[in-house]
């Protein structure tokens, strides 16, 4: 279970708001996906994050979007695939110059909100966003969602010539296609932490989950999302942390 890594969310303030609770979050993390403007964030939040991620050890990734500051990034937009590749290179370059600034660099993007839903559904979209990620350095790596048949996906990876992690969730209810159900349908967030907790551990171990519909489901995973933006959050991440990197006796 050692090799599964932590990643959330950081860097979501924008202006005089607050999101999110990333002084409290970082230490706990292995990797920390860093909004880059379109959605949240902006230049001063986007470098104190750098900042804070290079204080603690952790590995930085762009966190593009499709330029939705008011929807929070997660309204699909109609953009082209040509606008989709150039958007989130942008992104990536402008989290890019901050950690040069603070002598770290980018190691991996992952997409955020409707962008990461629909290039998952449509592989129009995601070919866009790995031509983009290749664009700026192919041995970045891509983080995608990790699903019930990952072959489609790292097969689209390979044409590209770029890395892939897989990417499951501890606090989403999967469909049986092994989507993350809506956030629109009724109890598609587990709201305790003792499922959020459990799930992990499953997840971890590569036991099976139960689906929406009822059905059987077991995901590959590199990595894990964990959400950070309550105290309640804080302590479910600290008790995965324990439950998946237990400590040397």
């Amino acid at each position: 279970m050692t090799g599964l890594r932590l990643n959330a969310d950081m860097g979501e303030s924008f202006g005089p708001w607050a999101m999110g609770m990333d002084e409290s979050v970082m230490p706990m993390v292995d990797l920390a996906n860093v909004a880059c403007g379109f959605h949240a964030s902006d230049q001063d939040h986007m470098r104190r994050t750098v900042q804070l991620a290079v204080n603690h050890g952790v590995t930085i990734g762009a966190h593009p979007a499709y330029p939705d500051l008011m929807g929070f990034g997660r309204r699909s937009m109609a953009c082209s695939a040509d606008e989709i590749e150039n958007l989130v290179l942008y992104q990536i370059g402008a989290l890019s110059a901050f950690c040069r600034a603070a002598g770290t660099d980018v190691r991996y993007v992952k997409p955020h909100g409707a962008l990461y839903n629909d290039m998952m559904k449509n592989h129009d979209i995601l070919a866009a966003v790995m031509r983009a990620v290749k664009a700026f350095d192919p041995g970045l790596a891509l983080m995608v969602l990790s699903t019930r048949d990952n072959h489609p996906v790292r097969s689209l990876a390979a044409a590209h010539g770029i890395p892939l992690w897989l990417e499951a969730f501890a606090d989403r209810v999967y469909d049986d296609d092994g989507h993350l159900l809506s956030r629109r349908e009724p109890g598609a967030v587990h709201g305790k932490p003792e499922a959020i907790i459990e799930q992990a551990r499953r997840i971890a171990r590569g036991e099976t989950l139960t689906t929406s519909g009822g059905g059987a489901l077991v995901l590959e995973a590199d990595t894990l999302c964990v959400h950070g933006d309550n105290p309640e959050s804080i302590g479910a991440i600290r008790r995965i942390r324990d439950a998946i990197h237990p400590p040397a006796p």
